[in-house]
């Protein structure tokens, strides 16, 4: 009779810890990663000679039927009172320390008139924006 030790298989790898490892990637890169909302609606931006950064906290958008949106508020009063109960909220959280005034991007569609610009204006300085930069493209229409 052989009583020796049968063969032995080698011990299977375990995929278990890199699985583990793929889910905390993901959950890591989907936690960490900025996701930007829709624009509420559709403008086809001016186009520039040269391209500069935007950094107003605030973005308006002016379609060319003359639709004023922010965030999910659409027509001119409904924008503008979210725009500034949204500036008001800002400022009250200390978002407005060291600026005078908060700046607003203005996304204006290259069809609207610039007289309809020009009477945005003085409404956004009523509500507290003194500051509006005008976003343009340097590619036809893509910010």
């Amino acid at each position: 009779m052989d009583f020796s030790d049968a063969p032995r298989k080698p011990p299977t790898e375990s995929v278990v810890p890199m699985i583990n490892v793929v889910f905390l990637l993901l959950i890591f890169f989907l936690m960490t990663a900025q996701i930007t909302p829709p624009e509420p609606i559709d403008v086809e931006l001016p186009d520039a000679g040269i391209e500069t950064e935007v950094a107003a906290p605030f973005q308006l958008f002016l379609g060319s039927d003359g639709t004023l949106a922010f965030q999910d508020a659409k027509g001119t009063d409904e924008a503008l009172l979210a725009l500034e109960v949204e500036r008001v909220r800002a400022c009250a959280d200390g978002g407005c320390e060291g600026l005078e005034v908060p700046s607003i991007a203005l996304h204006a569609d290259r069809n609207v008139p610039a007289s309809e610009v020009a009477a945005l204006l003085p409404k956004l300085t009523a509500i507290g924006f003194s500051q509006v930069e005008l976003v343009t493209s340097q590619n036809g229409g893509a910010p």
